[in-house]
């Protein structure tokens, strides 16, 4: 059977809502990095509409609380799947992230829809790795129940682009930063070499992707006259997000462009 017709895109932000409302990951994913390609024209000032749940996603996985239970051992088959299906969840995740925040929020600077579709076009290169690597091990990305708070954070903060560059890219997508390195050595320990090695690739970019957030955020606080580490204080509270707890990847967060008061702030959490 042929494949459907690619859909036409002419603009990038409509395009981006195509893509994040695609439900199948492949398609979603290819998607994505189809319309990152094009030259497509862009409409900051444009308002749009979505009457449909967001984001796309297929029937699986089975979305679930967060699991509490003990942690399988990487040196067997189904634990090392199991992890690797969790990074696969959360790269789809981070697609739907970087594609929602690239239509959703009009009136920014072009180059903020730019960024983000960029983004978008990594995290689905991310996705296509790690989707590859964990059918090497016999399991598919659906295989196992995965947790929805990712996207959760998206809902909260859809009202205010400030509150979502604040808390997705320098709270939850920092965290990456941090769990990157121990869990490329866990990976590494137990013989997935080529895990490991797709780790360094995801920290390579998710570095970049944290500058971006830093940098809109701050952008968007001086554009507001709002002290930007106040500002982050207050928007933490206000949309209940994660407590940050060490350890910290710091030359990442400073590669990232986390400054070194906020740095020395998260030394103190961690010497708690």
């Amino acid at each position: 059977m042929a494949a459907p017709p690619e859909p036409e895109v002419r603009e990038l932000r409509a395009g981006a809502l195509g893509a994040l409302l695609e439900p199948d990951p492949l398609r979603k994913a290819s998607e994505t990095l189809r319309i990152a390609a094009l030259d497509l024209a862009l409409v900051p000032q444009g308002v749009l509409d979505c009457h449909m749940p967001l984001p796309g996603r297929p029937a699986r996985p089975l979305l679930v609380a967060r699991p509490r239970s003990r942690q399988r051992s990487l040196l067997s088959l189904a634990g090392r799947g199991a992890l690797l299906h969790s990074l696969v969840h959360i790269e789809f995740n981070a697609i739907n992230l970087s594609l929602d925040a690239c239509w959703r929020f009009a009136g920014m600077p072009e180059q903020y829809y730019r960024d983000w579709l960029n983004v978008a076009a990594e995290e689905a290169y991310h996705f296509t790795l790690l989707s590859d690597h964990l059918k090497t091990l016999g399991y598919a990305y659906g295989d196992f129940p995965a947790h929805n708070g990712l996207w959760d954070t998206v809902e909260k903060t859809k009202g205010d682009v400030l509150a979502r560059m604040a808390l997705v890219p320098r709270t939850l997508e920092a965290r990456g930063l941090d769990a990157s390195p121990p869990m490329r050595a866990k990976l590494a320990q137990a013989g997935d070499h080529a895990a490991a090695a797709i780790i360094d690739i995801i920290l390579r970019d998710e570095i970049g992707h944290v500058a971006i957030g830093n940098h809109w955020y701050r952008w968007l606080c001086e554009e507001r006259q709002l002290d930007y580490r106040s500002t982050y204080a207050s928007l933490a509270i206000e949309f209940g997000a994660p407590k940050l707890h060490g350890p910290f990847n710091f030359d990442a967060r400073r590669a990232a462009g986390f400054d070194e008061d906020e740095l020395a702030a998260l030394q103190s959490i961690e010497t708690q």
